[in-house]
């Protein structure tokens, strides 16, 4: 499968095609202790913050140097999916669709893509090992850079979207369409706000386990969509968000 959507039809050959290519705020009339009253006191205070250029998401975004245990490339065209081509039959489940299929949420200023493959473990060249090369999990890592308030209100649609969408939705992707039975929030912390869930779909009848890792730095956002071949992924790929989340401090 490819890392261009979480949830389309899984293809081993995908997989192994992957693998190869190794200041102060401003105060309203709000209470103080209100956080809707903190967020637009800041950016009433911030109303001139600019996302960083494509150029500079890519010093920040994840690199083969920043993830030992992992094979990491930047994106291909055939990887990248327009944020115009992905939808959910749910308004309130658009900014998860778009996460699950490596989209920065929202509307960024720019982003920067990676895939980052899980290295295999076992013997070179034994037939075990290809199957579990073929079974590891990848990721997609994206960076994604916000004016204004973009990011706050991104990762607010996301954090909204694990309550409306928690019993599932339909994702439409570049004309295919996928059902997600079940989306389970799970802990994550990391940069300033942070969103975590495990989402299991339907593949022809048959649950296919993919996770989710999203974090606020700043007006950066990054996004973290793990799936694997197999249909079953573990956990969350900490050390991935761990690291990002270094080169953004």
């Amino acid at each position: 499968m490819s890392v261009r959507t979480a949830v389309s039809a899984v293809s081993a050959a995908s997989l192994a095609l992957l693998l190869t290519a190794c200041g102060s705020d401003t105060p309203d009339a709000k209470p103080k202790g209100d956080n809707d009253a903190a967020a637009s006191a800041s950016a009433a205070a911030k109303p001139d913050v600019k996302a960083l250029t494509a150029a500079e998401l890519e010093k920040l975004v994840l690199g083969q140097p920043d993830a030992p245990g992992y094979l990491v490339k930047k994106a291909g065209a055939a990887d990248i999916v327009n944020a115009g081509d992905v939808g959910a039959d749910k308004a309130a489940c658009e900014p998860l669709a778009e996460a699950m299929s490596g989209v920065s949420t929202g509307t960024p200023g720019a982003s920067a893509m990676r895939k980052a493959v899980q290295a295999k473990k076992g013997t070179a060249g034994s037939p075990d090992d290809v199957l579990n090369a073929l079974a590891a999990p990848v990721t997609a890592v994206t960076l994604g850079s916000y004016g204004g308030q973009g990011a706050q209100q991104a990762i607010g649609s996301l954090k909204a979207a694990s309550t409306a969408c928690g019993e599932g939705f339909t994702v439409s992707s570049s004309g295919e369409k996928t059902k997600v039975t079940k989306v389970t929030p799970l802990p994550l912390t990391a940069g300033e706000e942070a969103v975590a869930f495990t989402v299991v779909s339907d593949m022809e009848g048959t649950p296919f386990t993919s996770t989710l890792a999203v974090f606020r730095k700043g007006n950066n956002l990054a996004t973290f969509s793990t799936i694997s071949v197999s249909g079953k992924v573990k956990g969350l790929p900490q050390d991935l968000v761990d690291a990002q989340a270094a080169k953004l401090r």
